[in-house]
């Protein structure tokens, strides 16, 4: 059974934005909870966010793939446009717009949940080259391991794997591990503990291609034929059809 387009983009933006709402909503309570200690509360942030993309994989993998993330679309496109496997451009025409809109839509539930503006662009400035080359790492880390993992057959531990790639890579980059285009803009739109002002975006959003694009050559090279397994990211898109007996 093929799932219908509009379906996935539906799981797409909402899987997004839900993403965004764990991102912001536990960074909003960390910082109200631990006012004094920015250590406890970038812990509390990574905490909630790991275990709730995990939840989020889980619950909208089966329909969409649970990209969540433009950059993880773009290289299943193009990692299996030769193999005739993945998204199409049509699908990536739809998914990258729906995780943008998902995720700015995040933001403002996160902001509406905590009695906020429902839209108040952030001032926390992020910039620098040592930021960007974080969201280069945690970037192309992000896409070895997403399209490592559908290679070699293991799609199923996605959840867990993704969700504790991503908190790890909170403390280990200097950038906090945004590694998401969609993310990044949406977070724009929160001046809260896990805000990024506007001015600030593109720096991330250029390093996170680079990562996506050093992540996609370490992945050819490691394994060729990752393309075959394109329509196993991050979690299967097809399958028996619910509605029949296979008793």
């Amino acid at each position: 059974m093929t799932i219908t387009l509009w379906r996935r983009l539906l799981a797409e933006f909402t899987g997004t934005a839900l993403l965004v709402t764990a991102v912001v909503g536990s960074g909003i309570m960390a910082s109200t909870l631990s006012p004094a200690d920015v250590g406890l509360q970038l812990l509390e942030n990574s905490i909630a966010t790991a275990l709730a993309l995990g939840a989020l994989i889980l619950i909208f993998g089966p329909v969409s793939g649970a990209h969540f993330n433009p950059v993880v679309s773009v290289a299943d496109w193009f990692l299996g446009r030769r193999a005739g496997t993945g998204l199409t451009v049509r699908d990536l025409a739809g998914y990258v717009p729906a995780q943008i809109l998902g995720a700015i839509a995040g933001s403002v539930l996160a902001n509406l949940m905590f009695d906020l503006a429902a839209v108040d662009l952030s001032g926390k400035e992020r910039t620098g080259g040592h930021l960007w080359l974080g969201e280069v790492v945690a970037t192309a880390g992000l896409i070895l391991l997403v399209f490592a993992l559908a290679r070699s057959g293991r799609a199923a531990v996605a959840p867990a794997a993704v969700g504790a790639y991503i908190g790890a890579a909170y403390w280990f980059t200097s950038s906090t591990s945004f590694a998401n285009p969609a993310v990044t803009i949406g977070r724009a739109f929160t001046d809260t503990f896990a805000g990024i002002a506007p001015a600030s975006v593109p720096g991330f959003v250029g390093a996170q291609l680079v990562g996506l694009a050093v992540g996609a050559g370490l992945l050819v090279a490691l394994h060729p034929d990752a393309g075959l397994a394109a329509d196993r990211v991050v979690v299967p898109t097809e399958g028996p059809d619910p509605t029949l007996d296979h008793r």
